[in-house]
């Protein structure tokens, strides 16, 4: 499950780039430890890398916090993870389809 969320967050990434948005970190982080940057991402008080220029193109989809409350990988993330994304989703205006 680790892998095809990898494969996801990666995929959203470039897509990301391709709009505009910088990415750096988050594609530096992928080719080192791609979970340990998604734990730390998740579990610390800042959005992660480009969420909010994401907000602001209405792509919110294509963030961390957006993969990461996908039913499918729900078993890769803490509860408390998951809520945070959650949070800082909702806080955004996202809209959940």
């Amino acid at each position: 499950m680790e892998e095809k969320f990898i494969f996801a967050w990666r995929g959203a990434c470039e897509i990301a780039q391709s709009l505009g948005v910088r990415m750096k970190r988050t594609l530096a982080a992928l080719d080192d430890d791609p979970m340990k940057a998604a734990h730390r991402a998740l579990g610390g008080s800042q959005v992660s890398d480009g969420f909010e220029e994401l907000a602001r193109l209405g792509r919110l989809e294509l963030s961390l916090e957006a993969i990461a409350v996908r039913g499918q990988f729900g078993s890769l993330f803490t509860d408390e993870e998951v809520n945070t994304a959650l949070a800082r989703l909702l806080e955004a205006g996202y809209n959940f389809k």
